[in-house]
């Protein structure tokens, strides 16, 4: 009889412990969520800023490029033209500044000085001239000169005062030196041609198409002798890291999920080789089922959108590809 009760407490033991391990492996299979969605297409289309002729296009549809590479070039010689003559013009106005700071050299006073002396005594024999025809006219009651020489003697007397004044004025300009209005507008006519000659060279460097980031060439949208402007795009460039899965959770998933939770990411013709990644966005607004998800409730139930960031080094998932997502909370 002992036996049997023993016997009887073991059956109810392993039957109890048979109906646990069933409860949890039901409550563990109701913690994964399985979601289906598509890898994101993410591009960006790449324009000139510049308009100008495609000199050379470097890369092709398909190609994977590096963030900093030159995809295509514009024709600059035009550009270059005017970089030079910004330059010529550029180093003159240089001159003009450091000879107005500099000053006038000792040898252009010295001969500044010497013409002040040669007008002085050109000054200082017309004076005698006009002294001595003045003297003769006025003791010969004007007998011995004309009045028309005596008229010359005082028009050279004349002449030769101005010549004094402007000679000794041109001495002193060189002695002082350019004014403070003249320094200061020679050095913003040189400060707008090195602005001119710095917008000259950021348009040549934006002559070059430069990818900004690691990507996909998707479409070549122009070829070498084309004509482009801003608004016509060149490239359309696939990003690739990081990439995302689109999916959309109903609000009784939506509880279950939290931001940074992990998530296993395959495609349907290799569900063996999950890729892991981890839930990176959900979003705070509900939207009606766009028709390209699939649910097994009504199309106009509320969803959220969700994104699942992960790495894929060996672009083992394209952009667009349909893919499934699984989510365990517990393992």
């Amino acid at each position: 009889m002992k036996k049997r009760f023993i016997i009887a407490i073991l059956l109810i033991v392993l039957a109890s412990a048979g109906y646990f391990f069933y409860l949890n492996k039901s409550q563990d299979t109701q913690q994964e969520l399985t979601l289906y969605g598509n890898v994101d297409i993410r591009q960006i289309s790449l324009a000139f800023e510049n308009s100008g002729r495609i000199q050379s296009m470097n890369v092709e549809e398909g190609d994977r490029v590096q963030k900093g590479q030159v995809l295509a070039q514009l024709n600059t010689d035009a550009l270059q033209i005017q970089e030079k003559q910004a330059q010529a013009q550029l180093m003159i106005q240089k001159q003009a500044i450091l000879q107005q700071e500099r000053g006038a050299r000792p040898e252009e006073i010295v001969q500044a000085q010497a013409q002040v002396s040669a007008t002085q005594a050109q000054l200082q024999k017309a004076n005698q001239d006009l002294k001595r025809f003045s003297e003769l006219s006025r003791t010969t009651a004007g007998q011995a000169i004309s009045q028309q020489e005596l008229d010359a003697a005082k028009n050279a007397q004349v002449a030769a005062e101005a010549q004094v004044k402007e000679s000794q004025a041109n001495l002193q300009l060189l002695i002082q030196g350019a004014r403070q209005e003249v320094r200061a507008a020679t050095k913003a006519q040189y400060q707008a041609t090195q602005a001119s000659l710095q917008l000259i060279q950021y348009q040549i460097s934006q002559s070059k198409l430069i990818s900004p980031s690691n990507a996909i060439v998707r479409a070549k949208l122009q070829e070498s002798g084309d004509m482009t402007t801003a608004q016509k795009a060149v490239y359309t460039l696939a990003l690739t890291n990081p990439k995302w899965v689109r999916v959309y959770l109903n609000e009784k998933e939506l509880s279950a999920i939290k931001l940074g939770e992990k998530a296993l990411v395959s495609q349907d013709t290799n569900p063996n080789q999950p890729i892991t990644g981890q839930v990176g966005y959900i979003s705070s607004v509900a939207e009606f089922t766009p028709k390209t998800v699939q649910t097994n409730d009504i199309r106009t139930t509320l969803v959220y959108e969700m994104r699942i960031y992960f790495q894929d080094p060996s672009d083992q998932l394209k952009m667009g590809q349909p893919v499934t997502v699984i989510l365990k909370r517990f393992k």
